[in-house]
Formats: C-alpha cells, sequence, structure tokens
C-alpha cells in the first residue's frame, strides 16, 4: 500500500492480487498500491451487480482482470473482460465497467509526461 509518493518501508514481498482485496455486499472497494507523479495503480473489488456508469478520465488507462468477469464498454464498443485480460482504455474515452459476477481488476492510470510534471 503506499503512503505518498512511497511504498511502505516494508520489506519487498510477494503478494497475490486476488487475495489482497475482498468483496463487500453491494459495494465496490479498492485499494491504492501505489501513487506518484506518474500515475496510480489501484486494485478494485466489484460485487455482482455493482459498477462504473459510463465517465471519461483525462489519462490513459490499463485494466488487468484479476478475477471474476466483466464487460468493459470503451468508445461505444463492447469487450469482454476476465481474469489475466487486459484492455488500454485512451484518455478522455468514454467507458463503463458492468461486472457480469464478482470482479476484480487491477487499474494502472498512466499520466502523460507533461501532466506528470504539474
Amino acid at each position: 500500500m503506499s503512503t505518498g509518493n512511497r511504498l511502505t518501508d516494508a520489506p519487498p514481498r510477494v503478494e497475490n492480487l486476488a487475495q489482497m482485496l475482498q468483496f463487500q455486499d453491494k459495494a465496490i472497494v479498492s485499494r491504492m498500491l501505489v501513487k506518484n507523479a506518474a500515475g496510480s495503480v489501484t486494485l478494485f473489488a466489484f460485487d455482482a451487480g455493482e459498477g462504473l456508469s459510463e465517465h471519461t478520465a483525462p489519462f490513459d488507462a490499463l485494466v488487468i482482470g484479476v478475477e471474476g468477469r466483466a464487460e468493459v464498454l470503451l468508445g461505444g464498443e463492447h469487450h469482454d473482460l476476465g481474469a489475466g485480460d487486459t484492455l488500454l482504455m485512451p484518455a478522455n474515452v468514454p467507458h463503463a465497467i458492468t461486472p457480469t459476477e464478482p470482479f476484480k481488476m487491477l487499474l494502472v492510470m498512466l499520466r502523460s509526461p507533461a501532466e506528470a510534471a504539474k
């Protein structure tokens, strides 16, 4: 877990993404793993029936499926995402996430060099 711009002072260790965050009834749960000027890495757990409505983000993002399945609407096109699948979502393109079962994903936000310098 991050503290400001640094990872915790704990020694490096291998962790299992699927076990780092648990599903909660009728909720979306998140845990920020890294955050710095270049972007962020956040783990999400969506209960079945929970999702994110269509929105845009000012940064490119890489979605990595960890567990379960979800439909991702990206720029009007539907993508089925499961464990081990990735999808690059370009900045400013409308997208939504609709889990078809409990779903965990890793979201890697990538700031442009100009944004990171701000």
